[in-house]
């Protein structure tokens, strides 16, 4: 019998895959998942015998009345006409492929029935470098339509960009004001919306502004992160996923096999901060961004500047002892609640340096292969106090006397979010691995160990390092991955090295293998290593990449363009 050329799943039953496609078509947010193509084969000879395959394949039918609904990206709340998967997609298109000039034309027609398209406009010439082209058309546009959150997102953005590399810190200041008014006035036209609230906090951070950028934080919109529609089949009877002859690499071959057996401590299982998407992620990027530049002590010191800890708001809504005439209740919500002014920038006006009264941990802790753990490692880092929430104010006692001197210091400060309090303790637990496993192989090499852990292991330290914006430790343990089996996920993470570094070879020996594996396994086709090949051939020239990539040796197996 001839093998068929697609993958194949076996069904347990006859047609139970489109028994369960059509029990979720209800369900289905958006698009949907990919298209289910089913098919019944039958023997010439036992023609009462039939057996049910299945795959599914990707793609839009433009035709569908689905393409009228296409929702939008997780962060964005409430989907528009220039927010919204369509548009999101023909951005990275342009971006991917470079077709500038198509998108400038295109959107350049549809400006003049839609004002608000002057957003993509934009993007699309910035993205070409045609910078004064695009402050002009959002100028123009901002005049007919002052309040487009859109608009005045893409201003901030671009100021921001501008003020990375100023030629005087005076040109710097002046172009983070302008990104911060353009970022205020956002979140005044979209106040349900993250990304309006997570640009201010950007401008906040790029401006040192540490407490205020705290407070915008704070505001954020949060929502629950909609992942895309997955088909949810029953498990088949079997599976068949045929091996193209030009993706036959061992060590991609190798790979699923390889991962058996592998121990992964428990403390790198329980980073729930890896399990972030959405709005949750880029919240925490923030925040991450705010500790990589001041540090952890001091981000709690500001933390607890801003808002009300747990400690002091139990110990001020006590009733005062003496006599209190005829004092007016209050209570730390009022107080709090009540309008009072923003507070100073940076903390340097207060005392309070946020100590916990107890820094130990109860998680599981990292381990060499040794056994042993540096435990001055583990306390260098403070377990940070709780703070006060909305939700605990309004569960508490609001009849509760306090003397106007005790409730005062209160008056410049905020209630911290659950979620955001959450945040900080995910956080707590992510230094807290990390300088243990700094501080480890230090250790080690001091003593001319080798210091062992499994690629699993390795790959989420990796990760672990590259969301705390430590992006040289990051490729380190990337690298260590790499040595002991391949994973496209390290390797990924140190192509962007490759490419900072202008190391021509090493790039494109990196995208041959992930663009292997993405054929092997039936992946997802990737955009960014597109990209990253269009910008070699801008950079070094495509007879020089083709050259490479025919010269390129994978593992005695020649890869040909």
């Amino acid at each position: 019998m001839v093998a068929p050329a697609v993958p194949e799943l076996t069904e347990e039953l006859l047609n139970e895959s489109i028994e369960a496609r059509t029990e979720t078509l209800a369900a289905l947010r958006e698009l949907g998942p990919p298209d289910l193509v089913q098919l019944i084969k039958q023997a010439p000879r036992n023609p009462g015998k039939q057996i049910g395959v299945y795959h599914h394949v990707t793609g839009v039918d433009a035709s569908s009345s689905a393409s009228w609904q296409l929702g939008s990206d997780s962060v964005v709340q409430v989907p528009n006409n220039v927010s919204n998967h369509l548009t999101a997609g023909l951005l990275k298109y342009f971006h991917t492929t470079g077709r500038f000039a198509s998108g400038i034309n295109l959107f350049e027609k549809l400006r003049s029935k839609n004002v608000e398209v002057s957003s993509l406009l934009a993007k699309v010439l910035l993205m070409g470098n045609e910078e004064v082209q695009a402050v002009r058309v959002l100028h123009d546009s901002i005049k007919q339509s002052p309040m487009d959150y859109v608009m005045l997102d893409t201003q901030a953005e671009f100021l921001k960009k501008k003020a990375l590399n100023p030629n005087t810190p005076e040109l710097k200041q002046e172009r983070l004001k302008m990104a911060l008014g353009c970022a205020d006035r956002s979140t005044v036209a979209a106040p349900s919306e993250f990304g309006t609230w997570a640009r201010l906090a950007e401008v906040y951070v790029s401006m040192e502004d540490w407490e205020n950028a705290l407070t915008t934080l704070n505001s954020c919109p949060m929502f629950t992160y909609q992942d895309k529609d997955a088909p949810m089949m029953p498990e088949p009877k079997e599976i068949f996923l045929p091996t193209l002859p030009e993706t036959r690499l061992d060590e991609i071959d190798s790979e699923p096999e390889s991962k058996y057996g592998e121990q992964i401590h428990p403390s790198l299982l329980s980073l729930r901060a890896a399990q972030y998407r959405g709005t949750f992620k880029q919240a925490y990027s923030i925040l991450t961004e705010m500790t990589a530049k001041i540090g952890w002590d001091q981000l709690l010191k500001i933390r607890s500047n801003v808002f009300v800890m747990e400690e002091e708001y139990r110990s001020e809504s006590k009733p005062a002892p003496g006599p209190q005439g005829d004092a007016e209740k209050r209570s730390a919500s009022t107080d709090v609640l009540r309008g009072s002014p923003g507070p100073p920038i940076n903390g340097d006006d207060h005392t309070d340096d946020g100590k916990s009264a107890t820094g130990e941990s109860t998680a599981p802790t990292l381990v060499a292969e040794n056994g042993v753990t540096d435990s001055g490692a583990e306390e260098s880092v403070e377990k940070p106090s709780h703070t006060v929430t909305p939700e605990e104010v309004k569960g508490g006692n609001e009849d509760a006397e306090a003397t106007e001197e005790q409730l005062s210091r209160f008056n410049n400060k905020r209630l911290c979010e659950r979620w955001l309090d959450s945040l900080f303790m995910v956080l707590y637990e992510d230094l807290r691995i990390y300088t243990i496993w700094r501080t480890e192989m230090a250790q080690y090499r001091a003593q001319s160990l080798h210091y062992k852990k499994s690629a699993e292991e390795w790959e989420i330290l990796g990760s672990l390092a590259e969301r705390l914006h430590h992006q040289a430790e990051a490729v380190e343990a990337f690298r260590a991955c790499l040595s002991i089996r391949f994973s496209p996920k390290a390797l990924s993470g140190i192509l962007a090295d490759f490419e900072k570094d202008k190391n021509t070879r090493e790039t494109v020996a990196s995208v041959i293998r992930l663009v292997t594996w993405q054929y092997r396994w039936y992946s997802e086709f990737s955009p960014e290593l597109l990209l990253t090949i269009r910008t070699l051939i801008e950079d070094e020239g495509a007879v020089k990449v083709r050259s490479i990539i025919q010269a390129t040796t994978v593992l005695e197996e020649e890869v040909v363009m």
